[in-house]
């Protein structure tokens, strides 16, 4: 089972389900379901005429979550997994069938390789940068070391059954930070499939940049309070993964350290030239190790030179600090573009 939630996605959402439908998997052995939420009439009149089930559901208040909640209470077949992509996502006509040959291999977890579709500014071009960035470090790089991978909210497969009575739980508006923190609960394994790729519109204004990191931003928050609680259970255990999750969930974004820390180097080293030493050296092994994770394809002299947009983007999110709200459940849509 295939599902989209999709709200106010009418620029996107057709050209994606006719790109997905192409799929070389056998017809017969998956279904489609779009979650249609906010969408014009012309929209869902269009994806009618598509061999997909269609979902209408009309939220008080709109979240992934919620969307995803009511396709599968809708849902009265038994499927063997449940796969999440996202209203813009794109993949490649062989995505079932790859994905599927994974799960026989005994992985009913699996997060796949969600990669930049486009790079046409500034803006994409950096945010692409950052995901495979967090690609290599939390996903790759954890399952290289025999841990979990994270995960990221499209390209996501779960185990059906489990998926089904677990989502339920959901009540923030990060859904798979959620469902990543159950999974390590129950100490569930997530592999990550680097060589299936889900192609995803990056944010290319600085607008919609500001609104998803504070969506970030303030899940991250949400996340270590949900999470804080099992800590303890978790180190009784040996429950390494949840520990490194948590622990995730405290982490500066790294745009905010890369801005920060030249900056306290400087005031270190007109204090005590010795401190500053320290922080000129924290500083550079933060360039370092991010350079090692940005992939070789990616590592360009167009990308070095986007300096001034990485700091206007920075103070973005460093606005965002003062509008955090931990108690807040609301979604909030970044818009795509056809």
């Amino acid at each position: 089972m295939v599902l989209f939630p999709a709200y106010h996605e009418d620029a996107v959402i057709v050209s994606s389900i006719k790109s997905f439908l192409e799929q070389t998997y056998p017809k017969t052995n998956y279904d489609v379901a779009v979650i249609s939420d906010h969408m014009t009439k012309s929209t869902n009149d269009a994806l009618l005429a598509l061999p997909i089930t269609l979902h209408r559901p009309i939220f008080y208040k709109s979240s992934k979550a919620r969307a995803l909640q009511y396709a599968i209470s809708e849902t009265r077949k038994q499927y063997d997994h449940v796969v999440i992509l996202d209203a813009d996502n794109v993949v490649h006509p062989d995505f079932l069938e790859r994905l599927n040959a994974v799960c026989c291999q005994g992985y009913d977890f699996v997060q796949c390789h969600r990669c930049a579709k486009n790079s046409d500014n500034d803006i994409a071009a950096l945010e692409g940068t950052s995901e495979e960035i967090n690609n290599t470090i939390f996903r790759k790089a954890h399952n290289i070391i025999g841990m979990s991978s994270a995960l990221i909210g499209s390209g996501m497969c779960f185990r059906f059954e489990w998926f089904k009575n677990h989502v339920s739980k959901l009540q923030t508006a990060v859904e798979d930070r959620e469902l990543e923190a159950m999974l390590m609960q129950e100490n569930i394994f997530i592999k990550y499939e680097a060589t299936i790729h889900v192609y995803d519109e990056k944010v290319s204004n600085q607008d919609n940049f500001r609104r998803q990191r504070l969506r970030w931003m303030t899940g991250q928050i949400q996340s270590l309070l949900f999470m804080l609680p099992y800590l303890p259970k978790a180190f009784i255990k040996g429950n390494i993964n949840y520990i490194d999750k948590t622990l995730q969930q405290l982490l500066i974004p790294r745009s905010i350290l890369l801005a920060t820390i030249p900056v306290v180097a400087v005031i270190m080293t007109c204090v005590c030239w010795q401190w500053g030493l320290r922080w000129w050296a924290l500083f550079i092994a933060l360039i370092i190790a991010l350079l090692i994770a940005i992939p070789r394809h990616l590592r360009t002299r167009a990308i070095f030179g986007k300096i001034i947009s990485f700091f206007r983007l920075t103070g973005s999110m460093l606005q965002n600090l003062t509008k955090i709200n931990i108690k807040s459940n609301d979604f909030i849509h970044t818009s795509h573009h056809k």
